[in-house]
């Protein structure tokens, strides 16, 4: 085997979810990430706006709640796949980000009724789609 061999393929992704300690949905989220491997610590907080301002998320790309994963920021409810490719890729950007609160996306109930389009955004402010899902 390579260096690190199977065991380093398999080894769970650690994410720090901060979420407003009433919502439901952001739980929800929490368990749809360690069902698919990862590795979730959830801190609860009243003071959203200041965790999303202190790790750049630019106001219009706020989603419910804001993931700290592999150095990157994951706002929302951004789908698995999307995720993995972030952390396969590892593009010179902040974080990414699926706004608002979707329905039939990851940990939202209801049912999906078009593609989900998630963002990148940089330390500079500059946004641009990242991908489809």
């Amino acid at each position: 085997w390579a260096l690190g061999g199977p065991a380093l393929l398999a080894a769970p992704k650690d994410v720090v979810l901060y979420k407003n300690p009433q919502c439901g949905c952001c739980e929800g989220y929490a368990e749809y990430l360690r069902s698919n491997g990862y590795t979730v610590t959830v801190k609860p907080t009243h003071d959203m706006s200041l965790i999303k301002r202190e790790n750049g998320v630019p106001n219009q790309f706020e989603g419910c709640h804001t993931s700290l994963v592999g150095g990157y920021v994951v706002e929302g409810h951004v789908p698995v796949g999307t995720l993995n490719k972030l952390l396969s890729e590892r593009p010179d950007i902040k974080g990414i980000s699926l706004p608002g609160m979707p329905m039939g996306s990851p940990g939202m109930g209801g049912r999906k009724t078009a593609p989900f389009e998630i963002l990148q955004f940089s330390a500079g402010g500059k946004v641009k789609p990242y991908a489809v899902e």
